[in-house]
């Protein structure tokens, strides 16, 4: 399927979220979309600028089927190698150094991360960025933008509290290409204790999806 044919699909699902939720919400969330496909692409051609011998060609997904339904999979984030890009108001060590994030009287408190994504075997698939924001003026959220170029593109909202445990419960609002007929949840945790070189800690984020019930005979 083309990137246009993506796009316009994506756009028709956020027109008919407009028509079941208030309208100053889903503006809110609309533009944080838009601003999170923003920070992905600036996050691919960091990747690609910062590795460019990786080879994203299509890895084998590493999927596993669940017993109550849907599919799981899980993908990894290695701190600190594999953050490309970190943005906050009024802090010195941006990542890369030379970022000049925008002041709080444009973006507030919003903070923007951008990821290298990893499979279970540590193979790079992907890149992702992690918007969050409290303010007033936007309202507090925390959201995911997931881009697989050989499979498409997950947009992730997620839950503001995490649980008793520090996981943090999200729900996939829309997807591109493989992902378009999927429904299900996305959870995020931090892996603190990890034994690989370099790496201090872990983002692991496990994806639950299945397709619509009608789909599945």
């Amino acid at each position: 399927m083309s990137g246009s044919s993506n796009l316009t699909k994506l756009h028709y699902q956020s027109c008919r979220i407009a028509r079941q939720q208030p309208h100053h919400r889903v503006n809110r969330l609309f533009r944080t979309f838009i601003f999170g496909v923003i920070l992905g692409a600036l996050g691919a051609g960091a990747l690609l600028y910062f590795a460019p011998a990786v080879n994203l060609h299509r890895e084998r997904s590493l999927i596993s089927v669940q017993p109550n339904g849907g599919n799981l999979e899980r993908f990894q984030i290695n701190l600190p190698r594999d953050r490309i890009l970190v943005g906050l108001a009024g802090v010195e060590d941006s990542i890369p150094a030379a970022l000049d994030w925008p002041g709080e009287e444009f973006l507030g408190d919003m903070q923007a991360e951008v990821f290298i994504v990893r499979n279970e075997n540590n193979a790079v698939v992907g890149v992702a960025s992690r918007v969050a924001s409290s303010t007033e003026e936007t309202g507090a959220f925390i959201e995911w933008v997931l881009h697989f170029p050989a499979r498409g593109t997950m947009y992730v909202q997620m839950d503001l509290t995490p649980a008793e445990d520090g996981v943090r419960d999200g729900i996939l609002r829309s997807g591109t290409r493989d992902f378009l007929p999927l429904e299900g949840s996305i959870r995020e945790r931090f892996v603190s204790e990890v034994e690989d070189g370099d790496v201090q800690g872990r983002i692991v984020l496990e994806a639950t999806l299945a397709g619509p019930l009608e789909d599945e005979a």
